[in-house]
C-alpha cells in the first residue's frame, strides 16, 4: 500500500497499535515513551487514539468546597479528539473519573481518558462505549480526597512525559505517547512498519520460517 501524504487520527484508529508505535519511537531514538504500568481498558473499548489534555492530581485530606473546580474546567474546555490524561500518581484514594464526567467531556469533544489512578461507574461508562484506561476501580468519590491542581501542563506517568497536544495511543498492551517534535517521523514509521508486518505475516502463513523472514525483511 502506498503511504499517504497525510495520516489522520481516524486512519490511525483503524490501523495503529501500541507495539508498532513504540517500535517506531525506538527507531526514532525515543526509548521511554510508554509507562511500565498496568493501565488497562476498563469499559470494553480496546483502542484509543487522540491528543493529550493533561490534568495533574494530588491527594488531599481536608474539606474544600472547590475540590472539583479545576477538574470541571478541564472537562468543559476539552476540544475534539482530545484524551484527558489523569496524572494521579497511581493513587487508590478515590475513583477520580466516572459516568457524568465521561458524558460531559464527550459533549466537549473528548474521545477518552487515560488515568494513572482509579475510576468508577464502569458499568455505565461501558454502556456509553466511552474509552477509559486506568489502573483499577474504586467506589469512593474524589470530593475531599483528590483534586486537580493544574491543567494543560506537562505531566509524568511512571517517568514518561505527557505534554498538551502530544499524540497518545492506548490499547490492551499499554499506553504510548509521541512527542510533537517527532510525531511526523514516528507516525510514518508506524504506518510503514504495520504494512510491512502484514507482508511478513502473509509469508509466514504460507510457510516461510521466522529466521528467513527476519533475514529477508528485518521484521518480527
Amino acid at each position: 500500500m502506498n503511504k499517504p501524504q497525510k495520516i489522520t487520527l481516524d486512519m490511525m484508529r483503524e490501523t495503529f497499535y501500541t507495539a508498532a508505535v513504540c517500535d517506531a519511537c525506538d527507531a526514532a531514538g525515543y526509548l521511554h515513551q510508554s509507562p511500565r504500568l498496568q493501565i488497562r481498558p476498563m469499559t470494553g473499548c480496546n483502542t484509543l487514539v487522540g491528543r493529550c489534555k493533561t490534568t495533574l492530581w494530588a491527594d488531599m485530606a481536608h474539606e474544600d468546597p472547590q475540590t472539583y473546580e479545576l477538574e470541571l474546567t478541564a472537562v468543559d474546555n476539552c476540544k475534539p479528539d482530545e484524551v484527558i490524561i489523569v496524572a494521579g500518581n497511581g493513587s487508590t484514594r478515590s475513583g477520580i473519573w466516572g459516568e457524568l464526567l465521561s458524558t460531559a467531556s464527550r459533549n466537549s469533544g473528548c474521545v477518552g481518558v487515560i488515568a494513572d489512578g482509579m475510576v468508577r461507574d464502569i458499568q455505565q461508562m461501558t454502556k456509553m462505549k466511552f474509552p477509559v484506561f486506568a489502573r483499577g476501580a474504586c467506589v469512593y468519590d474524589s470530593m475531599n480526597r483528590q483534586r486537580v491542581i493544574n491543567i494543560d501542563v506537562p505531566v509524568e506517568i511512571a517517568g514518561v512525559r505527557f505534554c498538551p497536544n502530544d499524540l497518545v495511543i492506548a490499547d490492551q498492551d499499554g499506553v504510548v505517547v509521541v512527542p510533537q517534535e517527532v510525531e511526523d517521523e514516528v507516525v510514518h514509521r508506524t504506518w510503514e512498519k504495520i504494512h510491512a508486518e502484514s507482508r511478513v505475516r502473509q509469508e509466514i502463513e504460507k510457510g516461510m520460517k521466522a529466521g528467513t523472514a527476519w533475514e529477508r525483511y528485518g521484521i518480527l
